[in-house]
């Protein structure tokens, strides 16, 4: 059977772990916040009302994608794509076409950076495979103007970063609910955790010391998975409700 992503690919390994979802997904929450489309994801009212759950379910979506048979992902894609055209017709004119952009290298950059942290720095020919594999999704959705190879992607991915960020009253909200759904203890391990990952030009919008304080305990995550403690780690950094959507994560 032909597959979407191939077996022995280093896009299925990141994307086969819990914890570097995890990171995946704190990045993202991160830059959700502050991308000048945001509001998007406001007119449904779904990312106001759980932004923890809506994130995990664009982080899911992406991750079945990555493991799916060639035919399976193709549909997602497809369906994907009917999505967001549908909620373009309800609203009356199109998303922007950077927005969708922005998406997909925002997959690029976070698959890279948290692997990168909790397992080792990845080769160039590793990095042109990520860039490869969120090509292929764009390339799916109809995405237009997308960098052909990774090198070709980095200033794009810079230029994004420069002009298609904001903070906004949108992000003020967002960080809101994070803080409502997480708790005290559990927001401030979410900013932490978007300080290791995120650029730098997120981190200075959303007004974040340079330095997260999570440093030192990255060696000790890492030893914690060796004694099959990372699993108890996972399930305090997140509420409760979460706990079968984080298992569900990891592939074996």
């Amino acid at each position: 059977m032909q597959y979407f992503v191939q077996k022995d690919s280093i896009v299925r390994e990141i994307w086969g772990k819990s914890d570097t979802i995890l990171f995946i997904f704190a990045g993202g929450a991160a830059e959700f916040a502050l991308n000048k489309a945001v509001d998007w994801l406001y007119y449904t009212g779904k990312l106001p009302s759980d932004p923890i759950g809506r994130l995990f379910s664009t982080v899911n979506y992406a991750k079945r994608i990555v493991f799916a048979p060639l035919g399976e992902a193709q549909k997602a894609i497809a369906t994907m794509a009917k999505i967001h055209e549908n909620l373009e017709s309800s609203r009356g004119y199109k998303i922007p076409a950077w927005a969708y952009r922005d998406v997909l290298y925002m997959l690029i950059h976070y698959s890279i950076a948290s692997y990168e942290l909790l397992e080792r720095k990845l080769s160039p020919a590793e990095k042109e495979e990520v860039f490869q594999v969120f090509y292929r999704v764009g390339n799916g959705m109809g995405l237009e103007d997308l960098p052909g190879e990774y090198k070709q992607w980095l200033p794009e991915r810079q230029a994004h970063l420069q002009n298609n960020l904001e903070r906004s009253s949108f992000t003020q909200d967002l960080y809101r609910q994070y803080k409502r759904q997480l708790g005290p203890l559990r927001y401030r391990l979410l900013i932490e955790a978007q300080v290791l990952v995120s650029p730098s030009e997120v981190i200075e919008l959303l007004k974040f010391r340079k330095t997260s304080l999570l440093i030192p305990a990255v060696p000790l995550y890492k030893l914690s998975r060796k004694f099959r403690l990372d699993g108890l780690v996972k399930t305090l950094l997140l509420p409760s409700k979460y706990k079968e959507q984080i298992a569900g994560l990891d592939i074996q």
